[in-house]
């Protein structure tokens, strides 16, 4: 194993953008740690995709919903690649279409606490692991936001637009927060993308049913997004930190 080579963590890294910003890192000689909730097999066949492309990688299972599992999927990459250099709050959740007035409060307390709660832990673990005043020798963040949190997601998500809008004020606070300990800390906004985050709301049409609306007229690929984010991980983006970058096709 290269100790020089830089190391990659994507939470819910197995399926859509995740595996999107995956290969990418694959590509450009990072190693990766594919975290996943419940689909073992979707992140064993990426991590066996990336490992077949001459890639160094490992699927480790995580809830970022629980401290617990957090820690644990931190520490399975300490002992896999000994450091880390880059992290991607990807992870998230979306429910089923509903207006705030038929929202539950189990449903309310589970978005917050995989969406939001979940995204700061994972970056507390982060920051602990790269900034140079816990003896770490930098590295860069990437939260993956939503415009939902400046369209507000009326009849549909609110909930789910709030915890995006969380993640965007959490972004910025903590890129300021970190930034003379090394760690640029940003965004990455997207649109309707086509993914499997609409079916698992329930509206697997979704993306056919509103590209028309779009400036674009058509979704973005989770490539395009993938690209976003890797961009803001690279040495490119040096002096970028607090940046929410809109992936929206215009939206």
């Amino acid at each position: 194993m290269n100790a020089e080579k830089k190391t990659l963590l994507v939470t819910g890294g197995s399926r859509g953008i995740g595996a999107a910003i995956c290969r990418q890192a694959n590509r450009a000689g990072y190693r990766v740690a594919v975290n996943y909730v419940s689909n073992q097999g979707a992140a064993d066949a990426l991590v066996a995709e990336l490992k077949a492309a001459g890639g160094d990688a490992f699927a480790v299972k995580g809830d970022v919903g629980s401290e617990a599992d957090v820690t644990a999927l931190f520490e399975a990459v300490d002992r896999a690649f000994g450091r880390l250099d880059a992290f991607v709050n990807n992870a998230g959740i979306v429910d089923v279409k509903a207006r705030v007035d038929e929202m539950s409060v189990a449903r309310l307390e589970r978005m917050m606490r995989i969406n939001v709660v979940g995204s700061f832990l994972c970056a507390r673990e982060a920051v602990k692991r790269m900034s140079t005043r816990h003896g770490g020798k930098g590295g860069a963040i990437v939260n993956i936001s939503s415009a939902a949190a400046r369209l507000g997601s009326p009849g549909e998500y609110v909930d789910y637009a709030a915890s995006k809008g969380a993640i965007d004020t959490m972004t910025i606070g903590l890129a300021r927060e970190v930034a003379l300990e090394g760690i640029r800390v940003n965004a990455v906004s997207p649109g309707i993308t086509e993914t499997e985050i609409h079916a698992s709301g329930g509206q697997p049409d979704r993306v056919a049913r509103m590209q028309d609306m779009l400036p674009m007229k058509r979704a973005g690929t989770a490539d395009e997004v993938a690209s976003a984010v890797f961009y803001l991980l690279s040495d490119a983006a040096s002096y970028i930190t607090g940046a929410i970058l809109n992936v929206s096709g215009g939206r």
